[in-house]
């Protein structure tokens, strides 16, 4: 249905006049005889009757009356979906426990009037998708993967380098230590279940395997972060690593340990991507806020995989 007629029969009826809604649409008395003709023929019915006073509405005008303002009402909602500036911010954070869900928190709390749409994808490839078909405007990622550059019309910027920690449960050997060195790591058992193929994170721990020798498992299935805590409690034999910033609750009963990790620190670098043609007036507000209340990068005694773009 044409929705210029629709919005030019509406307006008719409420001025009772061609001429009138004509000055007020901006447009001739013959376009708005013409829309509401071909608007009448397209129903198979007459919408007005004209008179000496004007234009008044036929039985079938005044049924149709309530559902033609129904009609623009919901093709403003519809419209207003999509504009920028009049829909919430849809933003990927990967989880909701990690650090990028804290930046996403402290700017909401800077800026409590901004609507956001808060959602976890997978990974790199599938939030750069999302980017480039405008179903998100913007993701928190580690960039890209070795030989798997990001497509030339994708922005990104280093927001967080988050250092790593070692979570061992209370028998483990290096349970007692406030914190250990990489060098330390070797022949421990570091279990994470997360790593899936294919994915950044996974791309990052392969290359921390590489440069230190350690010792990563992604052996059993990934039960959640409730199980992984459980076994970690409960098996003297197994470490993993979470970001410092990784917000964890467990039992009294579980008596977890955080470890710093020294001698490099290895820091896990997150970014922001977004289209450069997003013209979202909140991502820009985003990234002001992302940019003033986060450190630097590549801060010395750090370590990050050599496909990650430096500060």
């Amino acid at each position: 249905m044409d929705f210029d007629a629709v919005r030019t029969f509406v307006a008719v009826a409420e001025a009772g006049q061609f001429q009138e809604t004509a000055a007020e649409l901006s447009i001739t008395q013959q376009a708005v005889s013409k829309r509401i003709a071909t608007l009448e023929r397209n129903l198979g019915v007459r919408l007005f009757t004209r008179t000496p006073r004007g234009a008044e509405l036929t039985v079938d005008g005044h049924a149709f009356l309530p559902h033609a303002r129904e009609l623009l009402r919901v093709a403003e909602r519809a419209a207003a979906s999509v504009r920028p500036g009049s829909r919430p911010l849809r933003v990927d954070v990967i989880a909701s426990r990690l650090a990028t869900s804290g930046l996403i928190r402290d700017f909401h709390r800077a800026h409590p009037q901004i609507e956001l749409d808060v959602m976890k994808l997978f990974d790199v490839e599938s939030a750069v998708a999302a980017i480039r078909s405008a179903a998100i405007d913007a993701s928190f990622r580690a960039v890209a993967m070795p030989g798997r550059p990001l497509p030339e019309d994708i922005e990104a910027v280093r927001v967080l380098d988050e250092p790593l920690q070692l979570l061992t449960g209370p028998a483990h050997a290096l349970a007692s230590h406030r914190s250990v060195t990489v060098a330390q790591l070797a022949g421990h058992r570091i279990w994470m279940p997360g790593l899936a193929p294919g994915t950044e994170w996974t791309a990052y721990y392969d290359d921390l395997v590489a440069e230190f020798g350690l010792t990563i498992e992604a052996t059993g299935p990934n039960l959640g972060v409730d199980a992984l805590l459980d076994t970690i409690a409960d098996t003297p034999a197994l470490a993993t690593f979470i970001g410092e910033q990784t917000r964890l609750v467990w039992p009294a009963g579980h008596g977890l340990r955080r470890i710093a990790v020294t001698n490099p620190t290895p820091v896990y670098p997150h970014s922001l991507l977004w289209h450069r043609d997003n013209l979202h007036p909140v991502l820009t507000t985003l990234r002001n806020h992302i940019a003033a209340t986060t450190a630097g990068h590549d801060s010395p005694g750090t370590w990050i995989p050599n496909w990650v773009t430096r500060a």
